[in-house]
């Protein structure tokens, strides 16, 4: 190999190297933020089962943000009428709520013997009581002031899960686009009470019906059968909550004094955006 070959492959390879020379923490830690994400893991009991328990707890309260802020997304295009951002975040949330729902993968198989190894070290606390969850469940429509009551000691927290009551459910901003298009959604659930669980409408499921009977190709029938979508992994979520925590404890009483399997088989069987499963029926 001549010098200027030799010289021009060492250039060549100095070049493909990463840069590893920086003067504070490294850029992928400045955004990603690793160093706290890695330490953030507090254990409780000396059980080697809890880290992944609190690994996967933590996994799933980060989906919850990212598939909160896709729902935000989406409900605030549509009071836009831009349907094709507010399907875009929708189908997005699609990918990570099946993602969210393979957290459950890693707990699934758990013995009650696994369990109770470190569930002491959970005392009160419960999955129930999280606040990021809680506005996944609001933007569903799933609305209660009662499930602001654990968080009255957290200010912050508090406020944005009051702000969120009192807005609009991403359903209740699809109903009104779907009003402002013209089509018959009755006026008292336009202007219901907003901190109110949405309750099912035999007009809206008319709605629906008449959507779903015309061509399947329009822009709004697309948007609902994306909020099906949407639909179903929530369901499929609360199941394997069900499933992994059936496995886990039986019916013993729930962490945080809820009733456990019997308050999880109640969701269970209850689907978002009701009229849009039960419209079906009459196509």
């Amino acid at each position: 190999m001549s010098p200027q070959t030799r010289d021009a492959s060492t250039e060549a390879t100095e070049t493909e190297s990463p840069n590893l020379d920086f003067a504070g923490t490294t850029p992928y830690e400045d955004y990603v933020q690793a160093d706290v994400l890695t330490h953030l893991q507090h254990l409780r009991s000396d059980d080697p089962g809890e880290m992944v328990f609190l690994v996967t707890t933590q996994v799933m309260e980060l989906w919850f943000t990212v598939i909160v802020h896709e729902w935000e997304t989406a409900a605030h295009a549509l009071r836009r009428d831009d349907v094709p951002v507010a399907v875009a975040a929708l189908k997005r949330s699609i990918r990570e709520l099946d993602a969210l729902n393979a957290s459950w993968r890693p707990l699934a198989q758990l013995t009650p013997a696994q369990f109770n190894s470190y569930r002491g070290a959970l005392g009160e606390g419960s999955g129930f009581q999280s606040a990021m969850y809680r506005r996944m469940e609001f933007l569903l429509g799933e609305k209660s002031a009662s499930m602001l009551v654990p968080h009255r000691g957290a200010p912050r927290v508090h406020a944005e899960l009051e702000k969120a009551l009192h807005e609009p459910s991403l359903y209740d901003e699809v109903l009104a686009l779907l009003a402002r298009r013209g089509y018959a959604v009755p006026r008292e659930v336009l202007e219901r009470d907003l901190a109110k669980k949405y309750e099912p409408s035999d007009a809206v499921e008319a709605v629906w019906t008449e959507l779903y009977s015309g061509d399947e190709s329009g822009e709004l029938a697309r948007l609902g059968e994306t909020l099906t979508d949407v639909g179903e992994l929530v369901w499929r979520w609360r199941n394997d909550h069900l499933v992994a925590t059936r496995r886990a404890m039986g019916s013993k009483t729930g962490t945080g004094g809820s009733a456990g399997v019997a308050w999880l088989e109640k969701r269970a069987v209850k689907n978002v955006f009701p009229e849009l499963w039960t419209a079906r029926s009459h196509v």
